[in-house]
């Protein structure tokens, strides 16, 4: 098969079983996610009220940014259906 990393640079770690991934004869497939080339065009789109992305469905959890810790356990256990979670210092007890 083939492993595709797409992405931001992590560093020198190394991460990966490499000599398992030989042994599977997996190919690697890697490059730079350029985010920054496209940030001017898709952030009027993002902030969009008309929502012309969609991105309004993906969100299922809008929380105040106090319960970070606990969102990002529900996001990785995606307990509750949890999907997208929005971090809203709005939402903090004052």
């Amino acid at each position: 098969g083939t492993v595709s990393i797409s992405g931001v640079y992590g560093g020198a770690a190394d991460p990966m079983p490499m000599l398992q991934m030989f042994d599977k004869q997996l190919q690697l497939r890697m490059g730079q996610a350029n985010v920054r080339a496209w940030t001017d065009t898709l952030m009027p789109l993002v902030e969009d009220p008309a929502d012309p992305l969609g991105l309004d469905d993906l969100v299922t959890h809008r929380l105040p940014l106090e319960e970070a810790p606990a969102a990002y356990d529900m996001f990785q256990r995606k307990h509750d259906g949890c999907v997208k979670i929005v971090l809203d210092p709005a939402r903090s007890a004052a």
